[in-house]
């Protein structure tokens, strides 16, 4: 099941956040973040009209996502940018699917055209999960991270929804 995000789901997130910071490259952040950080950041999100999703199952959150407006001009009003993550012991299981197509079913309900993502050049689970959900490669950006070591490049993927 996914859903609205509530305030008790913070710590939930914070653990799946904080796994994908200290063991992956999905986030190329080097420290972990505190629950207070998570509370600003929902805040923000709900207060501004994006969403904040949950994936639950047996009452524990398995997963995560949200998205914010592309960029901060007014032009980029009816694109936004998605993050979606998964609990490291669900991941392949369809968690992240279904939160994916929650943000697409989120965004085509609030008028926005175009859904984008970054994703590590590397993370093939991530670029097959979206291509089976209809986003389409538009840019690859080589070595313009850097973490454990490694120089990391950015993917962006989207879809139109309208």
């Amino acid at each position: 099941m996914v859903r609205d995000a509530r305030e008790e789901d913070l710590p939930a997130i914070l653990a799946i956040l904080n796994d994908a910071i200290v063991n992956t490259t999905a986030v190329w952040s080097d420290a972990p973040v505190d629950l207070e950080s998570r509370h600003v950041w929902w805040r923000e999100r709900v207060g501004n009209g994006y969403p904040v999703l949950v994936a639950v199952d047996n009452g524990k959150v398995v997963g995560f996502g949200s998205y914010v407006q592309f960029r901060a001009w007014d032009g980029y009003r009816d694109a936004v940018e998605h993050s979606v993550y998964v609990s490291p012991d669900r991941r392949g299981g369809g968690v992240g699917v279904a939160v994916v197509d929650a943000l697409i079913a989120r965004a085509k309900a609030q008028g926005k055209h175009v859904i984008i993502g970054g994703i590590e050049g590397s993370n093939s689970a991530s670029l097959k999960l979206h291509r089976r959900a209809g986003f389409t490669e538009v840019g690859r950006m080589y070595e313009v991270g850097t973490k454990f070591g490694r120089r990391l490049d950015l993917v962006f993927v989207q879809k139109r929804l309208s």
